[in-house]
């Protein structure tokens, strides 16, 4: 399985970014998908995540605030992040998660900076 994540920047507090993490290989294989974030000197830690029966988990920092999705194929996660804030700058990373074996696949990050 090969992820690839896309859409971080650079954005002001208040605004709104969506992330996509492309998703690739052996799809059939997977039930979650999520994000994950690590900012400088912190562990990384859960964002969120949605499962093949459109089951989502948030963290509670971003409820309210963030909202992952999936297409049909699962070929495409994305989150789409409003309201942001300074503390959620951070590299965001996505993560799958098979069915069977519970093995991960990770993603490179992408770079989100929510800054004035």
């Amino acid at each position: 399985v090969q992820l690839q994540a896309s859409g971080g920047g650079l954005v002001q507090p208040g605004g709104s970014l969506t992330l996509s993490c492309a998703v690739s290989g052996n799809i059939d294989s997977i039930n979650t998908i999520g994000w994950h974030r690590q900012a400088p000197g912190k562990a990384r830690e859960f964002v969120a995540a949605i499962t093949r029966g459109i089951i989502r988990n948030y963290a509670d920092s971003v409820k309210g605030r963030f909202t992952i999705s999936k297409d049909t194929a699962w070929s495409t996660v994305s989150l789409q992040m409003n309201d942001l804030k300074p503390e959620d700058s951070a590299v965001y990373y996505c993560k799958a998660r098979a069915a069977v074996t519970f093995e991960g696949f990770w993603g490179q990050g992408t770079q989100v900076t929510v800054s004035s």
